[in-house]
């Protein structure tokens, strides 16, 4: 855990000097305890005729129809179009255009997620967490854990989802043994907390509710 955040896999030099100047992240224990601040329920979704208010988070499964580049300079931006069987929806990136430009294919099926905005009469989502919706991480997940991050990180892959991945790759190498218990065994057994470690990993990816509260319940009581 006290290994520089730079030699985990997926980092490398340049994301790493980004981690360290934007977040904080020195080493992989410092992502370890860089906890999410909301989750994404990914079991529901919207149609796009039930988005109707602005500043709302809403999760939309489509077929992108439609990506292209308008305007020059600071008012450059890339507008895609988001199709489900109840309507249409503008997708907006006015930053990591040529990832997305790279990224997005026309005609596949896209999960989308993100605050709606309201412009000239119609909803678009801005900068959206985008995913193939045959691509998930994780098969059947419920939660997704939604983590503090900076445009200058978005910009090198590193959203949410990108932390997501992150995280998954050091818990691939982290073990129990690694994160020694801090309470006496009488406390976690007199008022059943859970372990060190399944409250970690319990916040980071719970897999269901009783996870959440769990580990929330440990580590606010440790706090």
């Amino acid at each position: 855990l006290d290994t520089g955040i730079e030699y985990l896999k997926g980092v490398g030099p340049q994301r790493a000097d980004t981690l360290k100047r934007d977040l904080g992240i020195f080493t992989c224990r410092d992502l370890l305890f860089h906890l999410p601040f909301r989750y994404i329920d990914r079991t529901k979704f919207h149609n796009v005729r039930d988005i109707h208010t602005e500043g709302e988070q809403y999760q939309v499964k489509g077929i992108l129809r439609k990506l292209e580049t308008m305007g020059e300079g600071r008012a450059k931006r890339l507008v895609g179009v988001l199709r489900d069987d109840t309507g249409s929806l503008e997708l907006v990136w006015f930053q990591g255009i040529a990832w997305a430009e790279k990224t997005l294919a026309i005609g596949k099926e896209y999960v989308v997620f993100g605050r709606a905005n309201q412009f000239n009469g119609r909803f678009n989502i801005a900068h959206p967490e985008i995913e193939e919706a045959a691509g998930a991480d994780t098969p059947a997940r419920t939660f997704d854990p939604v983590y503090p991050t900076t445009d200058k990180l978005t910009q090198k892959g590193l959203d949410a989802k990108g932390l997501r991945k992150l995280l998954r790759t050091l818990f691939e190498s982290v073990r129990p043994t690694d994160l020694p218990e801090t309470l006496p065994d009488y406390l976690i057994e007199s008022y059943r907390l859970a372990s060190r470690w399944k409250a970690m990993t319990g916040i980071h990816f719970p897999e269901n509710q009783n996870d959440l509260d769990s580990a929330t319940r440990r580590l606010k009581f440790e706090e």
